[in-house]
């Protein structure tokens, strides 16, 4: 089924259904695009199959194109030991046309992405990457293609939520000031003008029709920067192809002068590959498509050349689990709204390797839970595939209070800054709405209300909002203010260690022997974190 818009005819009602293997060849302009692949190159469709499946269109039709909406080169091992560049090598042989950033492409640092960036053959852009030292774009904003004598402009947009969902250090010069940015501010209003001021510019440079290749999302996301809300908040854009919060949809949406607008997202780790045609009749329609299996040979090789790199690292075995240590319970992922035996195992590793007093990690660290049986280092990269490294800092009672509030600002709604804790526990009263006040780039400002978090608990001791602790996590909160921890910034640092989480979690469980199990069968945890509803 495709849902069509009709220029002529007006809205029609928009339908979402994944289907199998197309039927027919089109004759038509065709835009094949990818999102969130997370480096899950052979997880659901293989990479291969869509550069096949891309080929294989062009036999018939020659006016295909394929192009990515961001977040490929993290999310799993190959990414995280090659630091994007085996991602890189991939989508490079795999024929992309163009491609954007997503929150994610930012994870190993600027510098390494920027240079990663230069490697992709078809290049990266971003209309609103700005470099605020010259108030310019780092990358192209938009392109021009002419398929099946349609003139067609993609215009490249990432998420603001970068900033916040990335580490922040990575786009601060040393003295800690903002250089670089996305449109960033509290109502989208920036986002909103920049994307306008290129669709406008696209236009008249003669685009007939402009299609968004955007890392915005819906569920989840920052509701003014979300897809839905720039596409009512702008007009001229035809279609948006989305990603960032791995769904899958196929909808119509209304642009700010009531005229539809296709948005289509294909989920994540090629679980669909996402189609949109421009018809000779001036329709546009959308589809996911499954069932892809013939593999491009040249794609395959390089994939598997990658992989076998990776896996040759990746298969020593650590040691032993004797239960499941859990990311979600009952379908839900509890690891971002509450506590879990594989939050309280992992911030004992970190608090026993460093001697500190507490420990934090944040939920949106775990991305896979660890299951009984051997733990190799691939278990764990898989688990961690962001590469932190260990920060240790002494922190005053209140701003670890704080740090708790703004984990808990969301709650019941998932967050990836849900804190875990061990050496701590605590209360969040859910009665007790949220007066966490942040700045426009998502960093914590203060709490201008009662707090939820009470009954705060440091090694059996009520917390002291006036002495110090000492307190570990990995370097994206406590180093780079991730989830928009700032108020961590500042404070002295005791240890900043070149070992990664990974190398850190797998020293400790040959230290407990190579068994990791007792005293974490519970997958709710240990009770170190109470929710009052």
């Amino acid at each position: 089924m495709k849902t069509k818009l009709k220029r002529l005819l007006g809205s029609l009602a928009a339908g979402f259904l994944v289907s199998a293997l197309p039927l027919t060849a089109w004759a038509d302009a065709v835009i094949l695009h990818t999102n969130d692949i997370h480096c899950g190159i052979a997880k659901n469709i293989h990479i291969a199959a869509v550069t096949q499946y891309k080929h294989d269109l062009q036999k018939e039709n020659p006016e295909v194109i394929l192009v990515d909406a961001g977040d490929a080169i993290q999310g799993e091992p190959i990414g995280s030991l090659s630091r994007g560049a085996a991602i890189i090598r991939i989508m490079d042989s795999a024929d992309y046309d163009f491609a954007i950033p997503g929150n994610h492409e930012y994870d190993f640092g600027m510098d390494r992405y920027l240079e990663l960036a230069a490697q992709l053959g078809c290049g990266y852009y971003s209309c609103n990457f700005i470099d605020k030292r010259t108030g310019e774009p780092v990358f192209p904003t938009h392109k021009h293609i002419t398929l099946d004598g349609k003139k067609i402009a993609l215009i490249g947009v990432t998420t603001p939520e970068t900033l916040i969902s990335s580490s922040p250090k990575f786009f601060q010069d040393e003295n800690g000031k903002y250089i670089y940015g996305f449109c960033e501010d509290e109502d989208g209003t920036k986002l909103y003008a920049q994307v306008q001021k290129t669709v406008d510019q696209a236009r008249a440079e003669g685009a007939e029709y402009v299609v968004l290749v955007a890392h915005l999302g819906t569920t989840g996301a920052v509701p003014v920067w979300s897809s839905g809300a720039l596409a009512a908040h702008t007009s001229g854009i035809n279609v948006i192809i989305d990603g960032h919060s791995h769904e899958q949809y196929t909808r119509i949406d209304k642009n700010k002068d009531g005229e539809d607008v296709l948005v289509e997202q294909t989920g994540t780790k090629l679980a669909t590959v996402g189609k949109i045609v421009i018809h000779d009749d001036g329709s546009v329609s959308g589809e996911l498509v499954k069932g892809l299996t013939a593999l491009d040979p040249t794609v395959k090789q390089v994939a598997d050349e990658e992989m076998s790199k990776a896996d040759e690292q990746l298969a020593r075995p650590v040691g032993t689990a004797t239960v499941d240590l859990v990311t979600d319970i009952d379908g839900v992922l509890r690891v971002r709204r509450g506590e879990t035996n594989i939050g309280d195992f992992v911030t004992d590793a970190l608090r026993a390797s460093t001697n500190a007093d507490v420990a934090i990690v944040n939920g949106g660290s775990f991305r896979t839970p660890i299951l009984t049986g051997t733990i190799t280092y691939n278990t764990l990269s898989s688990t961690f595939p962001f590469t932190n490294t260990l920060v240790k800092r002494s922190v005053m009672g209140q701003q670890l209070l704080d740090a708790l509030e703004l984990g808990a600002a969301k709650y019941p709604e998932d967050s990836g800054g849900f804190l875990h804790v061990s050496g701590l526990t605590y209360t969040i009263d859910a009665r007790v709405p949220s007066s966490v006040e942040r700045d426009g780039q998502g960093g914590f400002v203060r709490v201008a209300g009662e707090y939820r978090v009470r009954d705060v608990m440091v090694n059996g001791e009520p917390l002291d909002l006036t002495q110090d602790y000492t307190v570990v996590g990995t370097s994206y909160i406590m180093r780079n203010s991730g989830n928009g921890m700032t108020m961590f910034d500042g404070t002295p640092i005791l240890l900043d260690s070149a070992l990664s989480d990974v190398e850190t979690i797998a020293a400790y469980i040959e230290a407990q022997g190579g068994s990791i199990g007792a005293g974490y069968e519970n997958p709710e945890g240990q009770g170190r974190i109470t929710i009052i509803e």
